[in-house]
């Protein structure tokens, strides 16, 4: 398997991304998939992984970093704008056609987290993605209105709204605006403020277990404003008969998030419970990664077919 470092342009913004390419010799184009990241992530952490195991599967992968984030251009840093972040998506999927070791007729496209909700209005409206993979898919919108497990006060989020509101204030009066931090100084504060799920991301993004320079620690405040309309499960129905599948770890406090948007999708479509993961888990650990591979491996082989 061979890694390249690779650019492409969405809508304006330069992105970088690593593109993972099968050592087997093949006698034509392959079948290639687009990973998207985590929220807070970055093609380095989970996202490279399970791109890098999938070509080892025999798919063209790539994995890169969304705009404002990572090594990937954009101003304000630390932007999550959700309706960019499915403009990246199909911006790969255009990379991905340009490449001739890629059969433009057989992309898929996997998300991971927050990607896992962004993938699907991506597949929605951009007929390219023949199918869809999910792992512990989170509607970024839904987790920062309701929270990881759907039973957050709604009083929590419209604070967020009065803050970001008032950062955008800040910065019309040329002053700079803060920004919100994503995480607590210690692992007892994460699980104090987020229980379990806050303690797994502590433990993910801020530990030498896959901690990274480049990771986001903040986002900015118009953030939050952006995510407040977003809806990335209505989309779902529009994906039509085109495959998918969402892979859930059955310790997952954001389960509830896969389960309704499975609900909603209308073509062939699996859930895949992987016993005894978390929702992080399902971010690096192998025992958990391993099955989840294996079954995203059989599912985009069947939906768009073995390199030939």
């Amino acid at each position: 398997m061979a890694k390249t470092t690779v650019a492409f342009d969405s809508a304006g913004i330069p992105l970088v991304g690593d593109l993972y390419t099968p050592e087997s010799p093949a006698e034509g184009p392959r079948p290639a998939i687009v990973v998207g990241h985590p929220g807070s992530g970055v093609k380095e952490q989970t996202a490279g992984l399970y791109a890098r195991r999938l070509a080892e599967k025999g798919f063209v992968t790539i994995a890169f970093d969304a705009a404002y984030q990572g090594e990937s251009g954009g101003e304000p840093r630390g932007l999550e704008d959700p309706s960019h972040r499915v403009e990246d998506l199909k911006a790969a999927v255009s990379f991905l056609t340009s490449r001739g070791e890629v059969d433009a007729e057989r992309i898929g496209a996997l998300g991971i987290c927050a990607s896992g909700g962004y993938v699907l209005p991506a597949a929605a409206s951009d007929h390219r993605i023949k199918a869809v993979g999910t792992v512990s898919a989170v509607d970024i919108s839904r987790q920062f209105r309701l929270g990881a497990d759907g039973a957050q006060d709604p009083a929590v989020f419209q604070d967020l709204l009065g803050a970001a509101a008032r950062a955008r204030t800040t910065e019309a009066r040329g002053e700079e605006p803060p920004v919100l931090a994503l995480f607590p100084d210690t692992a007892e504060q994460a699980r104090a403020l987020g229980g379990e799920h806050g303690a797994e991301g502590f433990a993910y993004y801020l530990t030498p277990r896959a901690r990274h320079v480049r990771s986001a620690s903040f986002l900015t405040w118009s953030s939050i404003d952006r995510m407040a309309t977003f809806d990335a499960f209505a989309p779902v129905p529009l994906i039509g008969r085109r495959p998918l599948l969402m892979i859930v770890g059955t310790r997952a406090v954001t389960a509830w998030m896969s389960v309704e948007a499975f609900q909603r999708a209308i073509g062939p479509k699996e859930i895949h419970w992987i016993e005894g993961a978390g929702h992080v888990d399902l971010y690096d650990r192998k025992q958990y990664v391993d099955p989840a591979v294996d079954r995203l491996a059989a599912f985009f082989a069947d939906s768009l077919g073995r390199a030939a």
